[in-house]
């Protein structure tokens, strides 16, 4: 068994280091492209469903959705803060010292995530006001919540676990859990939202279970395939060193989505300025977005560990040629998608909410404006996630906190102010212009540093 095992783990650090990173990271970011998919696919169908049952039931979705974002910050951080550094370990041959980082980290996640559903459910009317909900607006998303929050450990480690398999080079093993639990949440959507009547209660249901049985599938393709790393109590061994390279190199992740999640916050408060037709509009144009945006954060996944592994080997000309593949790929990618997009945006907003000829007005306009900008998103992406892999902790969380955090929250405060709902719908895509110029010089000034490497 132990012979078959080492025969696998040569194969893979044999793959990753030495075949063309044009097939590899393809062969890796497939299986990362559809979870993605499914995750955007059952946010979608979330959408989709309450939708169904009112404007203010809509606009419940995307206000949880920012607590959603935030237990997802914190878990990626965890996730691909120790992924990072098992993957650099795997690349160096010190398999013993990774196992250490899978065990703390799926150990402190669910920890956190039990704090996390204590202070959810005590705490829950303060929460969705605090979340941007109007008075409308904020009992159905607390009945939304509620099971959101009760999931919350098994969402974390799922996450986390999600990412130790990704980072791993087995991104075919944390698929089958993402997809299984996507599939289960959008069947189970419409029979518990609608055909049981639990409204917006049914949605978090759904989401809760379908996120218990992922927990329960990644667990198992952790402590069961001979080339995966078990989790087990008695590597749980932290040290005070682990967890800063840990929180070092896992920050980009919880500056991009714990700050995306304060802005989308605030922009739920703004919306609502203008009724709860705004707060929903906006909400379905964020998951439309995202479900676009998630083919090349897939693509991007397929990439880190290819990135990780040749750091870690020292192999830092097949690091640059994997990020520049990938930022061709992503752009052309992008480019195709929201051509598709532009001439459909006007079905698209209606597919959710037909029947409310303001939310399809104030949806239609928003999304074409962020369409126009979406693929610069392409490189913008790759830089955060080159920068994150190699080590580049600071400035990997600088370019990933930009676009909907350090330019943003700004833009947010100043445009709606100066030109009111139309400020609103036009943040993003300002926001998203001045990001790519920052990635851009900063990205520039690492991969020069990484030249003098040689």
């Amino acid at each position: 068994m132990q012979r078959t095992k080492d025969r696998e783990t040569h194969s893979r650090n044999e793959r990753m280091l030495n075949d063309p990173v044009e097939q590899v990271i393809p062969s890796l970011a497939g299986p990362t492209i559809l979870s993605m998919l499914i995750t955007s696919i059952y946010n979608m169908a979330d959408t989709f469903f309450v939708s169904q049952l009112g404007t203010s039931a809509s606009g419940a979705v995307g206000v949880v959705y920012s607590a959603m974002s935030l237990i997802q910050a914190f878990a990626f951080m965890i996730g691909m803060g120790a992924g990072n550094q098992i993957s650099q370990l795997l690349g160096r041959g010190q398999e013993e010292e990774a196992r250490k980082y899978a065990s703390v980290a799926w150990f402190t996640g669910f920890g956190l995530g039990c704090l996390v559903a204590l202070l959810g459910v005590t705490q829950m009317d303060a929460i969705v006001m605090l979340l941007g909900s109007t008075e409308t607006i904020a009992p159905y998303a607390a009945d939304y919540a509620r099971y959101i929050f009760l999931a919350a450990p098994f969402m974390m480690c799922s996450f986390i676990m999600n990412n130790l398999l990704r980072f791993q080079g087995l991104a075919v093993y944390s698929m089958v859990g993402i997809t299984i639990g996507g599939i289960l949440n959008i069947i189970l959507d419409p029979i518990l939202i609608l055909g049981a009547g639990m409204d917006t209660m049914g949605a978090g249901v759904a989401t809760g279970f379908s996120q218990f049985v992922s927990f329960c599938i990644l667990l198992f393709m952790c402590n069961t395939h001979q080339d995966a790393i078990r989790i087990t109590p008695r590597n749980y061994r932290p040290t005070v060193q682990m967890y800063g390279r840990i929180l070092y190199t896992g920050a980009p992740s919880l500056a991009r989505q714990g700050i995306a999640s304060i802005s989308s916050v605030m922009l739920n408060s703004i919306a609502g300025d203008y009724g709860d037709a705004a707060v929903a509009a906006m909400s379905i144009v964020s998951r439309f977005t995202m479900f676009i945006n998630s083919v090349v954060i897939g693509f991007g996944q397929g990439f880190q560990p290819v990135c990780a592994f040749n750091f870690g080997a020292r192999k830092y000309d097949r690091v640059k040629r994997a990020f520049w593949f990938c930022v061709k790929v992503a752009t052309v990618t992008l480019l195709v998608l929201c051509v598709i997009s532009m001439i459909f945006s006007g079905h698209i907003i209606q597919l959710f909410r037909r029947d409310d000829p303001q939310v399809i007005e104030i949806g239609t306009f928003a999304l074409r404006a962020q369409l126009l900008t979406m693929p610069l998103w392409g490189y913008y992406i790759m830089c955060n996630m080159f920068s994150q892999s190699i080590g580049y902790g600071f400035r990997a969380s600088i370019i990933s906190c930009a676009r909907q955090g350090l330019f943003l929250i700004p833009v947010l405060t100043v445009l709606p102010s100066l030109f009111g709902l139309r400020g609103l719908q036009l943040a993003q895509p300002v926001s998203d212009v001045l990001a790519f110029f920052l990635a851009m010089i900063l990205t520039r000034r690492i991969l020069r540093e990484l030249g003098e490497k040689r």
